[in-house]
């Protein structure tokens, strides 16, 4: 579905990513690792065209899209819900939520949409006249994911979607993140917790000094011993 081919990427003179290449197969969960500063951020926000590759090929459903705007790369299908969730905290959840249909040529189905994400997570429910800057931080995490997902993304890149969260709420996080793939979504998930990443995965990549270093599915890298001592601490 998605494939990025020797992708340069730099913010001014300083290079973020140095060649990568990689694939997401439809209907995958797929897990991007790394330390802080390895490039995840930057890989993501290339593919969405917030820092255009300078070098290289990204191709979604058989089209280049590496030279494309960030609205265009939202039309086509994929949405990004950001690092540090950036909900528009004096607006409600219901507000945040119809935002992220900006972009859709076609606007039916907004309602029904609007109800499919109320069903998923319903704490947004519930809070659906609050103010988006009076919620927890779990809240606005699903509040993010809910306001891409109204994009109706056919691809979705997550971006560290359980960081700053609760162990009860982070489980929740990823049993919804199960449960979008389900509903037909592929995910490209980068995520700090990588043992969670790597179980609900079924194809990983590991990412050093903006360089892929490793890649294979879940179990794979879960089993391979430079994972476990560099991201699962065992």
């Amino acid at each position: 579905m998605l494939k990025l081919n020797d992708v340069h990427t730099y913010y001014g003179r300083i290079q973020a990513l140095r060649g990568v290449s990689l694939e997401v197969p439809e209907g995958a969960i797929v897990a991007l690792l790394g330390a802080n500063g390895a490039g995840k951020t930057t890989l993501l926000r290339t593919i969405s065209g917030l820092n255009p590759a300078a070098r290289g090929s990204i191709t979604f459903e058989g089209q280049s899209i590496e030279k494309a705007s960030p609205q265009k790369i939202v039309q086509k299908g994929i949405a990004h819900s950001p690092e540090g969730r950036q909900v528009f905290t004096h607006l409600t959840v219901r507000e945040n939520l119809k935002l992220g249909t900006y972009a859709r040529k076609n606007k039916s189905g907004i309602k029904e949409d609007l109800e499919m994400i109320f069903h998923h997570f319903p704490r947004l429910k519930h809070r659906e006249n609050q103010l988006a800057g009076t919620l927890s931080g779990g809240e606005q995490q699903m509040l993010a994911m809910g306001r891409a997902l109204m994009s109706k993304p056919r691809i979705l890149l997550l971006d560290e979607p359980s960081l700053g969260l609760a162990p009860l709420m982070i489980k929740e996080i990823f049993r919804i993140i199960q449960e979008i793939n389900k509903l037909g979504v592929t995910v490209l998930l980068v995520e700090q917790n990588a043992f969670l990443a790597l179980h609900i995965a079924s194809l990983g990549y590991v990412l050093e000094t903006g360089m892929i270093a490793l890649q294979g599915t879940g179990e794979e890298l879960r089993k391979n011993d430079e994972v476990r001592h560099s991201y699962l601490g065992r």
